[in-house]
Formats: structure tokens, C-alpha cells, sequence
């Protein structure tokens, strides 16, 4: 069973996945009860924010495994693979990923290095460690995150996370360094890394725009082993026991320092950058994984891959682009996938929360995909049209 918010892009992939794992997949979303249901009307309909409701549309049921697309779904997948008796992680360690202030909290428990950090109120601007980041303690991704190097910047950004309908805000010191995210799988307790992304464009703030992964991490051994060693231990602070975890980590002359760990794959298409042996994708190794299926032996394939998540430069109502065909025609790059929808209002972090769409690339080196994806990139001219606030 796949609990997902939504039938997007990520959802297809695990379709395709199970068709070639020879899996059954049946789709637990909370579109609504009467939805459109691509795999012939077996969808079944749950909230995620109403767990015994949703596990009492499931009492009955038998699956050999369960795996969920993004955070929220991840919790009611660990409640219901805890009431169906089926191996994942456990609803606790689910729930700890999804709030940042909890899973800093294990961290420091469990001895790895922390920033310092705190629920912030609106009047503790005098408080914070500058540079400081303010995040919402529920968010995922870069929602919501906002750099803050001074008290005036500190209460405009609480002011607008709050603006944000975010409830709960966290501080934390600025940790400087390169940004990373290393991919898994949690199997019985044990952690194996699957690939390590290396982000090369600076993450600094105010905003946390993630652009660019490519794979494998053109970093030295002792870091790249230090990445996974820190990504092992999260998800064993956290309670993570069986399934994937994506891990978001930063490195300096400090150390390692795990940002965030979620018991879920990577978000969104980026997931279409990693491929295993005889073409496997990663939707391919989680299934197998959750139906019982031993895939230590699966490796990621030898040559080197990334994707660009495309940026939005100009808030507005988006028509159209051009220049797709050419961005995919140089040398290395493998598609370009544009999946904002004409008419489709954009937004730019820190309350926006997509992209503008994907472009992938492979090539015999991680700097000649990076090289592939910003020449794609460079080809692509989006018309975005200016939203005007209508009065009410």
C-alpha cells in the first residue's frame, strides 16, 4: 500500500515500479472519497490528520508492505503498518521526523552535534544566536526557512512564517558549509546508503533554494564516509528501522551535521537522477524492500547523474515557455520536464513550495552533468505573467 497526498508525478513512478517488480500496488490518498483512481478504481481514502479514522477504512485489509511519498503520509503509513503488522518504521520515529524541534531534541540525545536551538516566540529576537535560521517546526523542504543575521530580520521573518499559517516556529544557529543529501534504506535497524547528492551551489540564505544534485559526491572519502556515518546515526536517534530515509546534511571544518532525516524517498522527480542495476529505479527498490525482498546486493549504476530543480525567477501567473527542445538537445541531458501548468500561480520561497519543473542529465563525471544541467537550463525562457491581488 502507497499513502501519498496526491496522484502527481512520483506516484506514476511507483505504478511503472510495481508493474516491472510484479507488485500490486493499491493507493491510500486523501483527495477525497469519491476520486478519479488511476489503477482502476482501487484507491482507497483516508487523512492524514485523522489517523484512527484512516486506519479504521483500513481494518480488514492484508498488504505485505507499505511506503509513502512525502512526510504526513509517512505517519499514517508507520500507524498502519503497525496495525496491519508489517515491517516499517515505527509510527514514533515517523511522527519525530516531521517535527523539527523533537528530532533535534534525539539528536542531541543521542550525542551527534546540534546547533543550538529553540521554539521561538515573537519577542525572542533578543535571544538568538546570530546568523540564525527560523523554520516552521512542522515544514518540509525549504518552506518557510528563512535566514535571520540580526533582531529586525529575526521578527520579520517570524512575522511572515506566521503570515504562512505556521503555528510552531524553531530557531536555530546558522550552520555554515555545503549542503548535501544522502538516500537509504533502513533494513531491520541497519542503515545502507544508497547514493550521496552533492548540492553545488551555495545554500547561504536569506532563502534555501535547493537547485542542483548530482551523483556521485565529488567529495574526499573521509567525507563522503562521514556523511553516512552521521545519516546512520539520525535515523537510529530518530527510530527509524525499515525503509528509505532521505537524510539532508551540511559539512565544514566541524564536521558533519545532519539538518533533517525523513522516513520517506526523495521528493518530487528527483528520484528519475538515481539508477540501479539493469536500469531499476528507486520507486523499484523501495517496493521490492517493503514486500519482503532482500536488495542489499542493488548498486546504483556507475555512470553519473543529477537533476536540476528548475527555480522560479519571477513570481506571477505562469503561460508558457520555450526553448525545451534545444535544452534538451545539449549533449548529456536526458530530459526536460516542465510541470508548471499554464495558468498555475507561482511563487518563490519562502512560501512557495514547487518548482518551475525538472531537467535530468547523465554523463561520465558529476561536473560534466552539472555543466549539462546549467546549459539546459540556460536554453529555457519562461513567460510569466504578473498576478494582480483583486480587492475584496
Amino acid at each position: 500500500m502507497l499513502f501519498a497526498e496526491t496522484t502527481g508525478y512520483q506516484i506514476r513512478s511507483f505504478d511503472d515500479a510495481a508493474r516491472r517488480a510484479g507488485v500490486r500496488l493499491v493507493l491510500a490518498t486523501d483527495r477525497c472519497h469519491v476520486m478519479e483512481d488511476p489503477w482502476g478504481d482501487r484507491a482507497i481514502a483516508v487523512k492524514f490528520d485523522r489517523i484512527a479514522e484512516s486506519l479504521a477504512a483500513l481494518r480488514g485489509m492484508r498488504f505485505d508492505g507499505v511506503a509513502a511519498v512525502g512526510d504526513r503520509p509517512a505517519v499514517l503509513a508507520a500507524e498502519a503498518a503497525e496495525a496491519l503488522g508489517v515491517a516499517f518504521h515505527p509510527a514514533a520515529a515517523a511522527r519525530a521526523c516531521h517535527d523539527k524541534l523533537r528530532a533535534r531534541e534525539l539528536y542531541r540525545a543521542a550525542g551527534l552535534p546540534v546547533p543550538a536551538f529553540f521554539e521561538a516566540a515573537a519577542e525572542d529576537a533578543a535571544r538568538a544566536p546570530y546568523p540564525c535560521v527560523l523554520k516552521p517546526v512542522g515544514g518540509s523542504a525549504s518552506r518557510g526557512v528563512i535566514r535571520a543575521n540580526d533582531p529586525a530580520e529575526f521578527r520579520a521573518a517570524y512575522a511572515r512564517i506566521r503570515r504562512m499559517g505556521e503555528g510552531r516556529v524553531q530557531v536555530e544557529s546558522y550552520i555554515p558549509g555545503r549542503e548535501f543529501a544522502v538516500e537509504g534504506l533502513m533494513t531491520a535497524g541497519c542503515f545502507r546508503a544508497l547514493a550521496i547528492f552533492d548540492k553545488p551551489d551555495p545554500l547561504e540564505g536569506p532563502y534555501f533554494e535547493e537547485t542542483i544534485y548530482t551523483t556521485p559526491s565529488r567529495e574526499p572519502e573521509a567525507v563522503q564516509s562521514a556523511l553516512v556515518e552521521t545519516s546512520a546515526a539520525a535515523a537510529a536517534a530518530l527510530g527509524l528501522r525499515h525503509g528509505p530515509v532521505h537524510a539532508e546534511l551540511r559539512h565544514n571544518a566541524e564536521g558533519t551535521w545532519i539538518l533533517e532525516a525523513h522516513a520517506r524517498p526523495i521528493g518530487g522527480l528527483c528520484s528519475r537522477a538515481l539508477r540501479f542495476a539493469g536500469g531499476m529505479p528507486l520507486e523499484e527498490v523501495v517496493l521490492r524492500h517493503a514486500a519482503g525482498e532482500d536488495v542489499s546486493a542493488v548498486r546504483r549504476e556507475q555512470r553519473a547523474a543529477g537533476v536540476m530543480m528548475i527555480p522560479i525567477a519571477k513570481e506571477g501567473i505562469y503561460e508558457d515557455v520555450e526553448g525545451v527542445e534545444r535544452a534538451r538537445a545539449v549533449p548529456g541531458v536526458e530530459d526536460v520536464i516542465v510541470t508548471a501548468k499554464a495558468g498555475q500561480r507561482m511563487l518563490k520561497l519562502p512560501e512557495g513550495a514547487s518548482y518551475l519543473g525538472f531537467i535530468f542529465a547523465r554523463g561520465k563525471t558529476a561536473g560534466a552533468v552539472e555543466e549539462a544541467l546549467r546549459a539546459a537550463h540556460a536554453e529555457l525562457r519562461f513567460r510569466v505573467a504578473t498576478a494582480l491581488e483583486t480587492l475584496s
